[in-house]
């Protein structure tokens, strides 16, 4: 009798989610899957929201007027600006961390904290808006305060970014390369590096060609050829005898680590070596799709790495039961906490006392070392990874 029941509360259920509309779906079933989106949309509208507060509505007289009122603004424009995307920032930054409080260790669904994470969306949204607000009545000094700490915790989320990265591209090398069948999909994954390592080297040709076109570039010659000696480490260290990683991870990962070389040289503030377009309509359009694929970038990174929280947690395998969290909540929202630092830091470009151009995003020296810095850790990270299991069975067989 009691299975029967719980048959039909769950067809119930299903077929509440099934004949309910958009609105009763978020409002009133727990759906944990769906939730994650509604959390990226607002942490896509912060986003939209600090850059308003940076480059639109500093020019708004009203807005200036506003602020000036207020009693930490003694200049209207001081709220807004460099410092005002600090205060969206910790608006985004607080929410995230209530919901972390809230939800971390959840493990089991239809429980009180797994109904908070994916339900009281109208509550939510009121916090989420007063948290937004709050900053802008702080003290200047506690401003300041978040934003150094905001270097840090920008810092951390790269990091987490970083690990996600190399242990997705690892696991996508284990799936294509399974050890009873190599021969299987071995032509797919010899096409796939291939393709890989050739755009590899075309992305380094192009940046030696767009932004070090003059032997006066040194810094960007540097960065790149140092880049191509990196990739050639990557694909040395796996095609190791004692190591075996083939072919395709070190591809993966230097598609990643190209990548992140012609950004950390599209952050530059000086763009001496940069080879210009002809004529200024095509370079402003072109500046404003960039910044909105970077602020689109920032959502997406932000998102895929929240809800990677498997590759963090501990390697024995454990039977998953139906009733488990698809994903951990917590972990979820700590990475958007953190992100909520680092969109401020690519918004103000790591520094918070220099003004940034109109539709620019992570430009100064601070922001291109940041990111050659990431692409040094990510292949230190990535090797390590490699040469881990190889020194670890080499101790355990001298014990």
């Amino acid at each position: 009798m009691e299975t029967r029941e719980r048959n039909n509360s769950t067809n119930q259920q299903e077929n509440a989610l099934k004949d309910s509309s958009w609105y009763d779906h978020f409002k009133n079933v727990s759906n944990p899957l769906m939730a994650r989106y509604v959390y990226a949309l607002i942490f896509l509208v912060s986003n939209v929201l600090a850059w308003a507060t940076r480059d639109e509505l500093t020019r708004i007289n009203s807005w200036t007027k506003f602020f000036k009122g207020l009693r930490e603004c003694n200049i209207g424009i001081t709220c807004l600006g460099p410092d005002g995307v600090l205060k969206v920032s910790m608006g985004c930054f607080l929410f995230f961390m209530v919901m972390f409080c809230s939800t971390t260790f959840t493990s089991k669904l239809n429980g009180v904290r797994d109904k908070w994470h994916s339900g009281w969306w109208s509550i939510k949204i009121v916090l989420w808006i007063l948290l937004t607000i709050i900053p802008f009545l702080l003290p200047s000094k506690l401003i300041d305060l978040y934003g150094k700490a905001a270097h840090f915790g920008s810092g951390v989320f790269l990091i987490i970014q970083l690990i996600s990265i190399v242990s997705f591209i690892i696991w996508i090398n284990d799936c294509c390369i399974p050890k009873k069948n190599s021969n299987k999909c071995q032509f797919h994954v010899l096409l796939l590096s291939i393709g890989s390592y050739v755009i590899c080297l075309a992305g380094i040709v192009f940046m030696y060609i767009s932004y070090a076109p003059k032997p006066s570039c040194l810094l960007n010659i540097f960065f790149i050829t140092w880049t191509l000696v990196l990739l050639q480490l990557m694909i040395s260290v796996s095609l190791h005898s004692k190591i075996n990683g083939g072919i395709l991870s070190p591809a993966l990962m230097g598609l990643y680590v190209v990548y992140l070389c012609w950004g950390a040289i599209r952050s530059e503030p000086e763009e001496a070596c940069f080879r210009k377009p002809n004529t200024k309509s095509k370079t402003q359009w072109h500046t404003i799709i960039s910044f909105v694929i970077g602020l689109l970038a920032i959502v997406y990174a932000t998102f895929s790495t929240g809800i990677d929280s498997q590759c963090f947690q501990k390697s024995d395998k454990q039977e998953e039961e139906d009733d488990d969290v698809p994903y951990g909540y917590g972990f979820f929202h700590f990475v958007f906490a953190t992100g909520a630092m680092y969109f401020a830091m690519l918004l103000n470009g790591w520094n918070s006392n220099h003004s940034m151009r109109k539709w620019t995003i992570d430009v100064g020296w601070t922001s291109t070392w940041v990111k050659v810095a990431n692409e040094w850790l990510t292949v230190f990270v990535y090797l390590w990874m490699l040469i881990a299991p190889v020194i670890n069975k080499r101790d355990t067989e001298s014990t």
